[in-house]
């Protein structure tokens, strides 16, 4: 019921903009009518601009999205587990995360030039943050009392690493993956945006620098659906993950 609500409320939008962009109520320079985006989008399929350029802004955004989000959990888990450690580099690594990702471009640009590595990096960057605070938190809210007890039953450890460290922190580790996925495509795109000759990020680039709205829409739509995707991909391994995420809390009261 409720997808056919937002099915209906789709096109009851495209139909009263198509309706108005007839009427001349919208400069068709600056908000294209449907039919027009409609059209970049069949041509770009049929000439295969679309696959080429989708499938680049993929490759960069999923080879990001996990060195950012291994890295992430990693130093996460290696920094949580030493507080005295967190506390020292607490205000370098805020300082680093505080620059602006989009400021980071033009020097990895310098370092790294206009290839995919380039975009890889920055998505990469991006996501780390995200998943490394996210995952140094869960580290940080372990119950003291359950390790101690671990601790007194002669646990080694690795015992207390494994054992309870990560099933306790990984449900947050989990939810700086989540919602990162996203932003590994931003950064991928920033980079794009910037400097390239492919990717989606380049067709919205290209198309604004000859003034055809319908193609920086078009190019949006198919950003926004590549965006839709990555998220289904990550609710579905976020529910067949939620049965371990429970039997590893079963096992931690066990213990």
């Amino acid at each position: 019921m409720v997808n056919a609500a937002r099915i209906v409320l789709f096109v009851v939008v495209v139909v009263l903009w198509q309706v108005a962009s007839n009427l001349n109520l919208f400069d068709p320079g600056v908000v294209p009518s449907p039919f027009a985006i409609w059209q970049h989008l069949v041509k770009w399929t049929l000439d295969g601009t679309l696959w080429f350029h989708s499938w680049i802004t993929i490759q960069e955004t999923v080879a990001g999205f996990l060195i950012g989000a291994i890295g992430g959990i990693v130093f996460g888990f290696a920094i949580g587990r030493y507080p005295a450690l967190a506390e020292v580099l607490d205000p370098f690594i805020l300082a680093i995360y505080s620059v602006p990702k989009v400021a980071l471009a033009p020097l990895f640009l310098v370092w790294f030039g206009i290839g995919i590595f380039m975009k890889i990096v920055l998505a990469a960057v991006t996501v780390l943050f995200i998943v490394f605070f996210n995952t140094l938190a869960g580290v940080r809210n372990v119950d003291r009392d359950l390790v101690d007890a671990v601790w007194l039953m002669g646990a080694k450890p690795r015992d207390i690493l494994l054992k309870v460290l990560v099933p306790s922190a990984m449900s947050w580790a989990l939810t700086g993956v989540r919602i990162a996925i996203p932003y590994a495509l931003i950064g991928a795109i920033i980079g794009e945006l910037i400097a390239s000759n492919r990717g989606i990020g380049y067709l919205i680039s290209s198309a604004a620098s000859a003034y055809d709205t319908a193609g920086v829409f078009a190019a949006l739509i198919v950003l926004t659906i590549l965006a839709m995707l990555l998220n289904a991909i990550v609710d579905e391994i976020d529910r067949r993950l939620s049965k371990w995420k429970v039997d590893a809390s079963v096992s931690i009261r066990g213990t």
